[in-house]
């Protein structure tokens, strides 16, 4: 094999890697959703927001079990594998700041004091360790305004 051969398969072959998640398997038919919000939705604050899952089940952070995970809301940031996290946040991890929510514990819903305006959000079910699946589950992205 050459030596750009080579490179251009290792590219590749990382590129697909980063694409494609964590090492966790994923139900291929899992779906996670909001279960109460809907695109283009005006709400008050405070808003709940309910998770919803197929396929799959919820298990708090840490906890090693087939077919199950956590959840996570992005809130007012590109999707998931876009932006400033880009490939990095499916291959290691979500970071957990003010807009990558963690939901750890198992948790289902959440209410949250958002202020007037337009909002983005987004659902992604992560592993034991907060790593998106090695088929991300994720919701579509939603646009919500506060009034």
């Amino acid at each position: 094999m050459t030596p750009i051969f080579y490179a251009i398969a290792l590219s590749a072959f990382a590129t697909l890697s980063a694409q494609a998640g964590g090492p966790t398997p994923a139900n291929p038919d899992a779906v996670v959703y909001f279960a109460n919000l809907e695109n283009g939705q005006t709400v008050s604050s405070p808003v709940t927001v309910v998770f919803g899952l197929r396929g799959m089940g919820v298990a708090p952070a840490g906890t090693e079990k087939d077919m199950t995970g956590h959840h996570h809301l992005l809130l007012n940031r590109p999707p998931l594998g876009e932006g400033e996290g880009g490939a990095d946040e499916l291959e290691f991890g979500l970071p957990s700041d003010e807009n990558h929510l963690h939901f750890g514990g198992g948790q289902t819903e959440v209410t949250l004091e958002l202020p007037a305006g337009t909002h983005t959000m987004q659902l992604v079910l992560g592993d034991a360790g907060h790593v998106p699946h090695s088929t991300p589950v994720v919701s579509e992205v939603i646009t919500i305004t506060v009034q």
